[in-house]
């Protein structure tokens, strides 16, 4: 009995994996862009966030990860970004045309999905998805590890620039 249920888990972990990963395929088969870019994106056009260290705070990644894929951003000419005039230091960003044309025909992140299905749920059922889900990283000793709330496998084969 018991075997079968660490099948049934393990099962679970790889259907969550493989959703990831075909979602995150689909993203950049799609927009060129991965999940991470598509965020960052979200965040400079919300017009709340005009410097890499703002969005990183918002999108949870490091200012470093952010601060590379805005210059993959820019170089596709997807944003552009200004030195800001009374701080020097500061660096403003916003969505150009082009970004704001292919953020709008980008199709949705996985966890927006998520997000929506996962709030409609009783506050018990989603604490229960959150305790569990915890053990299991532990189990799998995986709770120390850094982790962003982006939905997405990491480096892709075809990843863009």
């Amino acid at each position: 009995m018991n075997e079968e249920k660490h099948f049934e888990v393990i099962e679970s972990i790889r259907r969550i994996i493989r959703a990831t990963d075909v979602h995150s395929r689909r993203l950049v088969k799609e927009s060129g862009l991965t999940s991470a870019q598509i965020l960052i994106m979200h965040a400079i056009g919300s017009e709340r966030f005009h410097n890499t260290s703002k969005i990183a705070d918002e999108v949870s990644l490091s200012q470093a990860t952010v601060t590379n894929i805005v210059e993959r951003l820019e170089h596709r000419g997807l944003i552009m970004r200004q030195r800001d005039e009374r701080d020097k230091r500061k660096v403003n960003l916003w969505l150009s045309d082009k970004g704001r044309e292919v953020l709008n025909n980008a199709p949705r992140l996985l966890q927006q999905h998520f997000v929506e299905r996962f709030d409609r749920l009783e506050s018990w059922e989603q604490q229960m998805i959150v305790s569990s889900l915890q053990r299991v990283a532990l189990l799998m000793d995986a709770h120390e590890l850094d982790a962003s709330p982006v939905l997405d496998v990491g480096v892709l084969t075809s990843h863009p620039e």
